[in-house]
């Protein structure tokens, strides 16, 4: 089906985004791999070619077009090029974190951070996650104490992607430990404030390439300038930017799928097996063509998602719609191609074993599936 999502912008964005996937970044994502994390130069990168902050204002260095569909071009060309680890990164600063400095920052804040952020010397994480909390956020025991100008933060985050890189970390804290939603915070916690400590780089299955780590503090002291909104709503504030986290996560998943699915195509059709093409037997054809057809529904569903989001109008029961349903299509695509990839499939040098590793967490960060349907269920007034 000719998708029409795209005008000749994003296809000349697109150019120049693969070129830079294959120039600047593939050669070095292996040894990123190795790592543990992506080098500092693929933010500095993307950001001079323009890769980063595309809604942000020119006058702070961005491109001055709020148009999700150059984020989708970005996150499927990553997947083609199979850097996801190292693309995850990107992804969260331009499409989950982004946003909040774009709604929620003066003017001060913005003339201070948004220019770095641009252009990628200023890398950015959320912090929202706790030990033992999972998704019950307002539960958090992170706490920031007011002390004259400055909170006072103790406490501690885990999970957290762009956990070591990050120069920026928005930091959801209780500012009214006596209240659950309506006592939360934003705050962002800065590279270098005193008491501010990265914990273990947290070894993974999958996405060894992005840094994930744990985080702590301890008597930070982050002065009320670096607040973001008001104090008491940082839920709300949390609430409202999850549609387009979840439909990135769930973008991303569909373009996975669509990359694996590519790879598997080619190897069936040249691997020999009982003197035949393995892609010419009955059940290969089949479950070839199972993922053809539901990586295609996914699709169809992500660029609706995408133009609603623009015109302002995607909720949030349709983003967790398209968040659980395209991530658990991403493992049932990953799975199966690591099947009809036999022996092969398992070994770690083939881009499906690790896309078969990758995929896994994304049917728990940004909201589990189930929490996801939890969301769907109430909507139905169930």
């Amino acid at each position: 089906m000719q998708r029409s999502l795209f005008d000749d912008e994003h296809d000349l964005f697109r150019d120049s985004v693969r070129r830079f996937l294959a120039t600047e970044v593939a050669p070095h994502h292996a040894a990123w791999e190795r790592a543990g994390l992506a080098d500092r130069s693929l933010f500095t990168g993307a950001g001079a070619h323009g890769f980063l902050g595309m809604a942000a204002p020119p006058e702070h260095g961005g491109g001055g077009v709020d148009d999700f569909r150059y984020n989708l071009v970005i996150a499927e060309e990553i997947q083609r090029a199979g850097v996801n680890a190292a693309g995850l990164g990107w992804t969260l600063h331009n499409d989950i974190c982004l946003p909040y400095f774009l709604s929620l920052c003066t003017d001060e804040q913005k003339a201070r951070w948004l220019p770095g952020i641009c252009s990628g010397e200023l890398v950015t994480a959320i912090a929202m996650t706790e030990p033992g909390i999972g998704s019950d956020l307002a539960s958090m025991s992170t706490t920031a104490t007011l002390d004259g100008d400055h909170y006072v933060l103790n406490g501690s985050k885990t999970f957290i992607t762009n956990g070591i890189n990050a120069d920026l970390v928005i930091t959801a804290v209780k500012t009214d430990p006596s209240q659950r939603h309506r006592g939360m915070s934003l705050v962002v916690v800065e590279r270098g404030m005193e008491g501010f400590e990265r914990g273990r780089n947290l070894d993974k299955i999958g996405l060894h390439a992005q840094d994930t780590a744990e985080l702590f503090f301890t008597d930070v002291r982050v002065p009320v300038a670096n607040r973001l909104g008001d104090e008491g709503e940082g839920f709300r504030y949390l609430v409202t930017n999850l549609p387009q986290e979840r439909l990135s996560i769930a973008a991303t998943g569909v373009a996975a799928a669509r990359a694996a699915f590519d790879e598997t195509l080619a190897y069936v059709a040249e691997r020999q097996a009982f003197g035949q093409a393995i892609g010419s037997f009955q059940n290969t054809r089949f479950r070839m063509a199972e993922m053809a057809t539901e990586i295609e529904i996914g699709q169809t569903f992500i660029d609706r998602c995408v133009l609603a989001l623009n015109a302002g109008e995607l909720t949030a029961e349709e983003a967790s719609m398209a968040k659980w349903w395209c991530t658990e299509l991403q493992g049932r695509v990953a799975d199966v191609c690591v099947q009809l990839f036999g022996g092969y499939g398992y070994m770690a040098e083939y881009p499906v074993a690790r896309a078969f590793a990758d995929a896994r967490v994304t049917r728990i960060y940004g909201g589990t599936t189930e929490i996801m349907k939890e969301i769907i269920g109430r909507s139905l007034g169930l």
